[in-house]
């Protein structure tokens, strides 16, 4: 009997739970790069009076590179392991960082922003794919783990950001980011012997993949648009609210508390996801998540008082942060066998596309007719992801209760 797809991803080999643990702080260090360095680089670009149109542009500039790349990276990864991508990542996120320090001018914002985003694209790619190569209970588990541990990035970034410029200055603000991926490097030598290394010498395929083959499995492609709704609500949010702070007047202190709280949801609703995940099926948790998000865009525009800014930021973070892990290893279960890092290549290119296409038409529109229309068109798309995922959702569970024959 012929199949109509490759078999799903099967456990290779992996780094025992203390070295995945590990590799997740390694990783939690270049994303205060991330997180932090789009808050300096969009502050520090409307500090040199840059338009919101140019803010959108180098905010599009962290994704645009890794939206090509990615793909290829994660098909490199399947070839050769994770110890040089993850190298080179985090080599080019020092890079990014420390050129606004070095030199601080328009084209250095560029250049970080380019250097940041293609260097964490290769590190998380690899990761994730080391991450998921392991029994499904485990790989759950490694997921929620590095979904937590970011989630303290998220939060850390973007306060470390907003205290530094307002206290020391947009320059130094960089310098500091810097000092993360330097630790993230040391710690990756450390370690280095643990990684697992390609079974046998790496080879070019003798037929090139296909990225037709990855989408032809229909739970796999729900899966891959879902992500990319959730991530696209997620990276709006980052890039929307520091133009509407400092639209209604708010410091680089003020903006960074919003941001950061949306990030300590993110940390308390993951403290809570191996409960969570035990009474609640995946879908479910994404559709909670598109109209959780969707509810908390619907309401910002109506406020200015920063205490209930910042209860809206927690409010989405709650609802975002509760379905990335179950997305990400639903994606590894049913990736072909052999091309686990391609698909996160791939999930990684689509919404890093989001992110490129995203900053680019939100700024447009928001120097046009302001912040609240973005808002209100992100809300509706979430509500009409949330109506899909949920009847996803109702599907499989009539295929669960359906009796076998």
């Amino acid at each position: 009997m012929s199949t109509t797809s490759p078999p799903p991803s099967e456990p290779l080999h992996s780094l025992e739970y203390s070295g995945a643990v590990l590799l997740c702080v390694l990783c939690m260090l270049n994303h205060v790069v991330l997180t932090g360095g789009r808050i300096a680089v969009s502050l520090a670009a409307l500090s040199m009076g840059l338009s919101t149109f140019m803010v959108g542009l180098l905010m599009a500039m962290f994704a645009f590179l890794p939206m090509l790349l990615s793909v290829r990276a994660g098909r490199l990864i399947d070839r050769i392991g994770v110890g040089r991508p993850l190298q080179v990542g985090t080599a080019l996120v020092s890079v990014g960082a420390v050129m606004p320090f070095i030199w601080p001018a328009q084209v250095t914002l560029m250049m970080a922003a380019v250097g940041i985003g293609i260097g964490f694209m290769f590190y998380q790619v690899a990761t994730q794919n080391l991450l998921g190569q392991a029994e499904p209970e485990a790989r759950l588990r490694n997921f929620s783990t590095m979904a937590l541990i970011l989630s303290m990035s998220g939060f850390g970034g973007p306060l470390l950001a907003g205290l530094s410029i307002d206290h020391l200055g947009h320059r130094y603000a960089f310098g500091l980011l810097t000092l993360a991926p330097l630790l993230s490097a040391g710690g990756l030598f450390l370690l280095w012997r643990r990684l697992p290394r390609p079974a046998v010498e790496p080879k070019r395929p003798a037929v090139p993949p296909r990225l037709a083959d990855l989408l032809a499995t229909p739970a796999l492609r729900r899966v891959l648009m879902a992500n990319v709704v959730l991530a696209a609500a997620w990276d709006t949010h980052t890039f929307l609210v520091p133009i509407f702070g400092v639209s209604i007047g708010l410091t680089a202190t003020t903006i960074g508390l919003v941001l950061a709280a949306f990030a300590g949801a993110t940390f308390v609703i993951r403290l809570a996801l191996p409960i969570i995940q035990r009474r609640v099926r995946p879908w479910s948790l994404i559709a909670f998540a598109m109209f959780g998000a969707g509810a908390a865009y619907m309401l910002y525009p109506w406020f200015t008082d920063v205490a209930i800014l910042t209860m809206i930021s927690f409010g989405m973070g709650l609802a975002l942060g509760v379905s990335q892990p179950s997305i990400l290893a639903l994606l590894h279960q049913h990736a072909p066998q052999g091309r686990a890092a391609e698909a996160v290549g791939l999930r990684t290119a689509m919404v890093n596309g989001s992110q490129v296409t995203l900053p680019l038409a939100a700024g447009a529109v928001a120097a046009a007719v302001g912040v609240a229309p973005i808002f209100g068109a992100c809300a509706l798309a979430l509500a009409a992801g949330g109506w899909t995922a949920r009847k996803v959702s109702v599907a499989a569970r009539a295929k669960r209760s359906t009796p076998q024959e």
